[in-house]
């Protein structure tokens, strides 16, 4: 356990991976501990970067967007990652995008509204960028789960 978190905070953040919107109150309240001491603890786990933000998380599937694929993407010269990075932020469909070991350079997700979306963003948006010499995609057929790290 990282050293940073302590007993309150690690309750403070699994009370907030409840609901995202509960009050300060509500969390001291459950806590038993006060209103300040909960809005001082979350101020300073957003400082340290430990919470990175509250927001709403959206099914992508209940909006129309009914495919997406996980893609490996190869590069001519890896030192190229940071412009390639840039450009792949500007499609909105790209939702996430890591660095990778082994075959890829750069691991990406892609949702897509059909086929026919995910076609024209993988043929028309992501190889047409400079310095990526091949893509290698998965379709995603359902989600079993996606948690955050255990506390």
């Amino acid at each position: 356990m990282d050293a940073l978190l302590d007993e309150f905070d690690i309750n403070i953040i699994k009370e907030l991976e409840k609901d995202g919107r509960m009050a300060y109150s509500a969390i001291a309240t459950a806590l038993k501990i006060s209103n300040t001491m909960v809005h001082q603890r979350i101020n300073r786990l957003i400082e340290q970067g430990i919470i990175i933000g509250i927001k709403p998380i959206i099914n992508e599937k209940k909006i129309g967007f009914d495919w997406a694929s996980f893609t490996g993407i190869t590069l001519n010269k890896d030192q190229d990652s940071d412009r390639i990075i840039a450009e792949l932020k500007n499609i909105p469909e790209i939702t996430e995008c890591y660095y990778v070991t082994g075959s890829f350079t750069l691991y990406i997700k892609i949702v897509a509204r059909d086929h026919e979306h995910m076609r024209k963003i993988l043929y028309e948006k992501i190889d047409n960028i400079p310095g990526i010499s091949k893509t290698d995609s998965i379709i995603e057929l359902g989600c079993a789960f996606k948690r955050n790290v255990s506390l």
